[in-house]
Order: structure tokens, then sequence, then C-alpha cells
């Protein structure tokens, strides 16, 4: 059975860094594309970020320069760090692998607000 299990959010002022975790289960995850995704009030879910098996990296245009993805593969876990944050970031946050399975995990909360 897939799993992911997201954990990292919060609360933070803008400007501000989180670093969002995903462990992932039942997928054979060292060859697996992973991204992150995120989804705000009234908007479509979209990716943010990707990290292939051979640590190619792809972001979104309103995240580059910003948010760096990274995997261990050891743990089957992928990050997300969030640095100089936006109140436009806010969004309850997703891990999938791509193309993205329809088990989505609970996702976690990233509020950017002074």
């Amino acid at each position: 059975q897939v799993q992911f299990v997201e954990s990292g959010g919060g609360l933070v002022q803008p400007g501000g860094s989180l670093r969002l975790s995903c462990v992932a289960s039942g997928i054979i995850f060292r060859i697996r594309t992973m991204g992150w995704y995120r989804q705000a009030p009234g908007n479509q879910r979209e990716l943010v970020a990707s990290i292939a098996s051979t640590g190619s990296t792809y972001y979104a245009n309103s995240v580059k320069g910003r948010f760096t993805i990274s995997r261990d593969n050891a743990k089957n876990t992928v990050y997300l760090q969030m640095n100089s944050l936006k109140p436009e970031d806010t969004a309850v946050y997703y891990c999938n692998k791509l193309p993205s399975t329809p088990s989505w995990g609970q996702g976690t909360q990233v509020s950017v607000s002074s």
C-alpha cells in the first residue's frame, strides 16, 4: 500500500524558513522521481519541486532560488527546504511521486503571515 506522511509545516513570518519532510512507503523509493506539491484555498494542486533518482531537480518559477528539494534513499524520505518564505507560499504541502498516485497523504500546512 502506497503511503506518504508529510511533516514540518507551521506558521512562520515572511522571510522565514521551514523544512518539510515526507516519508514514503509502498514504492521502490530509490528509483522514483519524487515531488512536492501544494494546494492553496481555491486553487488547484500544483507541482512545486521534484527530484529524480539521478538527483536532477526541477523547481516552479515561483519558488526557484528559495526552495531546495533533496532526498535520502536510505530513509525513503524527501525534503523541502523553504527559505525567504512569502505569504503566497501559504498552502497545504504534499509529497507524491511523479507521475502522482491517487494515494495522497494528509499534507502539512504552511502558513506565512506577520
